[in-house]
């Protein structure tokens, strides 16, 4: 890298590295030499250590259209370099990169209330938020980003309002979980939900989000977790995360919410839907209880967005809600929740169900599309 003679500011360079690049809807990524440019200002560029495959990269990669593109956001690095205006990172720091940013001054960062970044919010056009132009290239001709992260390349650019300074001493295998599934799981049950001491809970979907919920449930004292799913190989594993009763719904000869209000006494308090289903989260509604009973819808569908539901389930007192990243401010929040996994107050290695090599991506791909995996984690080459 070459410094400026007019200060000793570094003037970061094109940087050539892999990157596993996806040319064709649900096809095989394909690991290519990319061009990743100079970080532009506020912005900084990550040398990514660990990346981990989120069910919503797999989404996205099957019904995709923005091509070509880089998928990945849960991912934790080290800064190599850093653009104008940045002063909360330097060279070396060790980061979280986030697919929901945190300005700190917009309507919705200084509410208090939410977490809806009206600047940095989650990026939907595979560019960057301050210039709407990719920092990739192959051979001079531009390759998309994925929720303003792009994990699954050596070296990324973000901004720096979606990334996250977090202590050395944290492994940054593990912590990079928090960047997506668990925090969202997490926080759906404490922030969006408030689950109280000894009420009822089910959940729709157990994979880490669904126990992460489980797990968030637990820890705030609830008497009953009810699992829903439809492999019945997640039926023990979900009971380290606190669910004391599960349910294979391919099994049940009687609606689901008929079961769920018979083994609640009338239907849960909360009730959490983790699959990415409409129709669940239709279902979810009606297993929760008259008068008090909520449901919090975390999943992102892949089809049918709209949810149809009987106008009398609200009349009779219950609620549903919505939550991107459980409520969490990154920069604000994600410190204190990797403080936590330290502490070991909260679990996350035992949602690491395989360590892959950067190589073996499409391995991760279809561990996860075919229900084998809870998270991959994808280790970058030293």
């Amino acid at each position: 890298m070459s410094s400026s003679s007019s200060s000793s500011f570094e003037q970061p360079q094109v940087i050539t590295c892999k990157a596993a690049v996806a040319w064709r809807a649900g096809e095989p990524l394909v690991m290519e030499e990319v061009e990743v440019s100079p970080p532009q200002p506020l912005e900084i560029r990550i040398k990514v250590v660990c990346t981990s495959l989120c069910r919503s990269d797999l989404s996205a990669w099957e019904a995709q259209s923005l091509l070509p593109r880089i998928f990945g956001h849960e991912a934790a690095g080290i800064v190599e370099s850093i653009g104008e205006g940045v002063t909360e990172f330097e060279k070396g720091d060790h980061v979280l990169a986030v697919f929901t940013g945190e300005c700190g001054s917009c309507r919705h960062c200084i509410s208090g209330k939410s977490n809806m970044c009206q600047v940095l919010g989650m990026e939907r056009k595979g560019l960057m938020h301050s210039d709407q132009k990719t920092r990739f290239t192959i051979k001079g001709k531009p390759v998309y980003h994925y929720c303003a992260v792009s994990s699954f390349s050596e070296y990324t650019v973000v901004h720096s309002g979606c990334a996250v300074k977090v202590d050395p001493v944290a492994p940054l295998h593990k912590i990079c979980l928090l960047s997506c599934g668990v925090a969202a799981g997490l926080g759906a049950a404490w922030n969006v939900a408030d689950v109280q001491k000894g009420s009822s809970v089910v959940i729709f979907g157990l994979g880490t989000v669904g126990l992460s919920v489980a797990q968030g449930a637990k820890l705030r004292g609830a008497a009953q977790i009810i699992g829903v799913d439809i492999n019945p190989a997640k039926a023990e594993q979900a009971k380290t995360f606190g669910v004391t009763d599960f349910i294979n719904s391919n099994d049940l000869s009687e609606p689901i919410p008929q079961v769920i209000k018979r083994m609640t006494g009338g239907g849960a308090d909360f009730s959490f839907e983790c699959v990415g289903d409409t129709g669940i989260a239709t279902t979810a509604l009606q297993s929760c209880s008259d008068g008090w009973g909520m449901t919090v819808t975390l999943g992102v569908p892949k089809v049918k967005p709209e949810v149809s539901a009987h106008y009398g389930l609200f009349l009779s007192g219950k609620s549903l809600k919505g939550t991107l990243f459980g409520g969490w401010k990154p920069k604000s929040d994600l410190p204190s929740l990797i403080e936590k996994y330290m502490n070991k107050e909260i679990m996350i290695d035992e949602l690491v169900t395989h360590n892959l090599v950067f190589d073996e991506i499409n391995k991760a791909f279809d561990l996860m599309r075919d229900g084998k995996c809870l998270r991959c984690v994808l280790h970058m080459p030293k």
